[in-house]
């Protein structure tokens, strides 16, 4: 049960540990999502708890959902200030050049009939920065900490593709067989978050290393 994936829970918010492979929002295709199991994470209350972002359908790790209204507008707000502080690990195909770095690159949302829709990496498009770090090497990929510090739609997949040269394994969007049948999960994982509160304790909390990281190689996976 999803229930028992919770991190943090107190009068306000939850965290959850989002398994990989459950979406947020309801897709297209049918397949259950995250809005077919918020009738039992109320824990007593009548509401139910609001997803206050998003993150991708294989991605998996900590998500934040408020438990009233007026939560869900100051932690929807504090996204939108920057004062949210995420972490995410992720295993890339590649060695990128140097141990750590900064990538701002701008990106845009496109379009083809051929691909669907992706990020691209383009001068009219939002500002996107990721600061990384490489936490170690094994057999050509390298697992990645990722520091977001703006908040884009796919910005760390796009980023490990276009600032680093190399996909996230798994990603069956910014991979290098792009379309291709999937063979392995995708690696990214929501870490860590915290959430400044006003006169509070921050809401935080860290998910555990999912095994598809430890399947690849990656058990040892540090933040």
């Amino acid at each position: 049960m999803l229930a028992d994936h919770v991190l943090f829970i107190d009068g306000e918010a939850i965290i959850l540990d989002k398994p990989a492979g459950l979406p947020v929002d309801a897709p297209r295709d049918g397949a259950l999502s995250l809005q077919n199991h918020l009738s039992l994470l109320t824990f007593g209350f009548k509401r139910w708890p609001l997803a206050v972002h998003r993150l991708d359908r294989d991605t998996s790790g900590c998500l934040l959902l408020a438990r009233n209204p007026k939560a869900h507008k100051r932690f929807a707000q504090a996204f939108e200030a920057g004062t949210v502080e995420k972490y995410y690990l992720a295993v890339i195909e590649g060695v990128p050049e140097g141990e750590e770095g900064l990538i701002d690159l701008p990106l845009l949302k496109t379009s083809t009939k051929e691909e669907g829709w992706r990020m691209s990496i383009d001068d009219k498009g939002k500002q996107a920065r990721t600061a990384w770090k490489t936490l170690m090497v094994k057999d050509g990929r390298s697992l990645i900490g990722f520091t977001p510090q703006t908040g884009r739609t796919h910005q760390i997949r796009a980023h490990a593709l276009h600032g680093l040269g190399a996909p996230i394994v798994g990603d069956p969007v910014y991979g290098a067989v792009a379309g291709a049948e999937r063979r392995e999960p995708m690696l990214l994982h929501s870490q860590r978050l915290s959430i400044p509160r006003e006169g509070k304790p921050p809401v935080e909390a860290v998910a555990p290393l999912p095994e598809r990281f430890a399947a690849a190689g990656f058990g040892d996976g540090q933040g």
